[in-house]
């Protein structure tokens, strides 16, 4: 005899537990237990059956996960279901009450309404280490990026000429100075010209020397020059500034630890580099795709997998009536914009890309972002099928011709690029669609508390003719 055990999981409270057999007669209904093994034991043995017994529970947080794992390792097949269907099917049998015990109920009826929604558990969710290292390495790169703002604000208030003597991106160089000196005028100067360009030398290996040393100098004295005496704190500014630099550095030297170990568990699990193998991918990018989709077979289809990006559209439908909708953005955020870094790569390696890129840009005037998308899950559609067959992914020309990375790279950058008069006239084209249409936009909304430049009581409106003399004029 089936039964379904339904699982209401909860993080510091007790879990909720119905059983209900095939046809949905209840067994036992709003059990109490915790995550022991006295306590699953009493549960597993309470049940009225074990030969065929079917856990469905929401991934609540990271709690689920043991619970799954001793499940399965008592042979029962484990189910996890998205909340927000649950959660519809719980409002259709009580709308105005929540509570533990009724989502337990639903869980375990709701095999009778989605049987085929019922796929068995493949792996352990956040118990797989790649899985783990790639969601920690984006949230240290997203710590590092708020730190790299935060710096970038601090020294605004030193001058401009800050920005010139880092010359682009914080590196290690940049960083070390910032963090031993705090950008203070003062200590720039005792430290001396020679002494900061023997500490550039040293942490950037040669790449910056003397001239560096100026710029940095150099823009210590534009700060003096800006700032009065006494008004503004030298000292105080500097230990936020060394601050925020020691904490860059230090998520540097953490991404760093953490992609060798990202490219040791990859390896591991794509023993084959199938997912490396896509166009101008990396180690990391390949781990970022495989780490958040988990294994491709544990899909029924390819539909499966795109719908799992998120990446599909919406559809609407009802007799004759029909649209598409902008994407669904369902399942992984963090896959999706992995996806979409790839895609953007992708696209300047693969000529088939290339050439649909241009396409949806150039002739149909999509928006960049737009067509990435598309191209993000035709992508991972041709990933998922070279995983399935246990292939590589092969570069071809468009009329199907084996081509090298070099050749695509060349052939994209000839034949497919989008230069800035093609997107100029994708923007103007766009833009002439949102006046015929002024509140498909939100910048064409209105602002009711606002007043107008020069009015308290008029209104500034341009009529759509006015607005395509200003395009054209521009």
């Amino acid at each position: 005899m089936r039964l379904h055990l339904g699982i209401d999981v909860a993080c510091r409270a007790s879990h909720r537990a119905t059983c209900t057999d095939a046809t949905g007669e209840i067994q036992f209904s709003g059990r109490r237990f915790t995550t022991t093994p006295e306590d699953l034991e009493r549960l597993w043995d309470g049940l009225p059956g074990t030969d065929d017994v079917v856990v469905i529970v929401e991934p609540t947080r990271n709690a689920w996960a043991p619970l799954a794992a001793w499940f399965r390792h008592r042979g029962a097949k484990v189910v996890l279901v998205p909340p927000e269907q649950s959660a519809e099917l719980r409002d259709y049998y009580s709308k105005h009450t929540k509570n533990d015990r009724l989502d337990s109920r639903v869980l375990a009826r709701l095999p009778l309404l989605h049987p085929e929604g019922l796929r068995g558990l493949s792996d352990t969710g956040p118990a797989n280490a790649l899985r783990r290292a790639v969601r920690r390495r984006s949230t240290l790169v997203e710590r590092r990026t708020a730190t790299f703002y935060r710096l970038d604000a601090l020294l605004e208030l030193l001058g401009p000429a800050w920005a010139d003597a880092r010359t682009g991106a914080y590196s290690k160089a940049a960083l070390a100075v910032l963090e031993k000196t705090g950008a203070d005028s003062h200590a720039i100067r005792r430290l001396g010209r020679k002494r900061l360009a023997a500490m550039l030398i040293r942490h950037s290996r040669g790449q910056w020397r003397e001239e560096h040393a100026e710029r940095i100098v150099n823009a210590a004295q534009q700060t003096l020059n800006l700032w009065p005496d006494g008004a503004l704190d030298f000292a105080e500014l500097a230990e936020d500034i060394a601050g925020e630099a020691h904490m860059a550095a230090h998520l540097n030297a953490q991404i760093t630890t953490l992609e060798d170990r990202i490219a040791v568990l990859y390896e591991e699990a794509d023993p084959g580099q199938v997912i490396a193998s896509g166009p101008g991918f990396g180690v990391t990018t390949a781990a970022g795709i495989l780490g958040r989709l988990g294994d491709p077979n544990r899909f029924a289809s390819l539909a499966g997998i795109r719908a799992f990006t998120g990446l599909v559209p919406r559809v609407s439908q009802s007799g004759l009536a029909g649209r598409n909708g902008p994407p669904t953005r369902q399942g992984d955020p963090g896959l999706r914009e992995t996806l979409f870094k790839a895609a953007d790569i992708a696209r300047h390696v693969d000529p088939t890309l290339a050439a649909r890129y241009h396409d949806l840009v150039a002739n149909k005037g999509k928006h960049h972002n737009s067509a990435l998308c598309t191209l993000a899950a035709a992508l991972i559609t041709r990933l998922a099928a070279c995983w399935r067959n246990g292939t590589l992914y092969e570069l071809r020309d468009t009329d199907g011709r084996d081509i090298t990375e070099a050749e695509g790279r060349q052939i994209c950058a000839t034949r497919y690029k989008v230069d800035k008069a093609a997107r100029a006239k994708v923007h103007v084209r766009r833009r002439s669609q949102q006046l015929k249409n002024p509140m498909t936009s939100r910048r064409e909304k209105e602002s009711r508390s606002a007043p107008a430049t020069g009015s308290s009581t008029t209104t500034l409106r341009t009529s759509p003719q006015e607005h395509h003399e200003l395009l054209d004029v521009r």
